[in-house]
């Protein structure tokens, strides 16, 4: 089976750049806050992945169809419409952790690997860094190096 062209790949806009573009307000705002923890849990310099993804580190995956490629193993959006960070999603034996933490994090939203958060005052920071680096290490532990 062919893959389809991967449409999300690292770019060489400036994150600071992307971030200093966002037309609104609180996004300006909230992205450095989301930033500078997930630097001080993943030890990254974040890169730009596709048009409004910053990301930090990658993996090499591959789904049961045969369709591969290579994404951020960590990373948020500063959408419109919510902050987006993408996280593990399977948390294997760590999932009871994570379902403690999402319990404790406040107001927000979840689908299969994203968390959804209007505005960071809506949520505990603390738990957020907890789960960003629960999600990081089970990445890790999932797609090592």
């Amino acid at each position: 089976m062919a893959n389809a062209a991967i449409k999300t790949k690292t770019t060489d806009v400036a994150v600071a750049d992307f971030i200093a573009a966002l037309p609104d307000a609180r996004r300006r705002e909230e992205a450095p806050i989301i930033d500078a923890i997930h630097r001080r849990v993943t030890g990254l310099e974040p890169k730009m992945w596709g048009p409004s993804i910053i990301g930090y580190g990658h993996y090499d995956y591959v789904y049961d169809s045969g369709h591969s490629g290579t994404m951020c193993r960590a990373g948020f959006s500063p959408r419109k419409a919510a902050l987006t960070l993408y996280l593990m999603g399977d948390y294997g034996n760590r999932q009871p952790a994570a379902d403690a933490l999402l319990a404790t994090l406040g107001k927000h939203k979840t689908s299969k690997a994203c968390l959804y958060v209007n505005k960071l005052a809506d949520i505990d920071l603390l738990v957020l860094e907890k789960l960003i680096a629960l999600s990081w290490d089970s990445m890790n532990a999932k797609y090592p190096d």
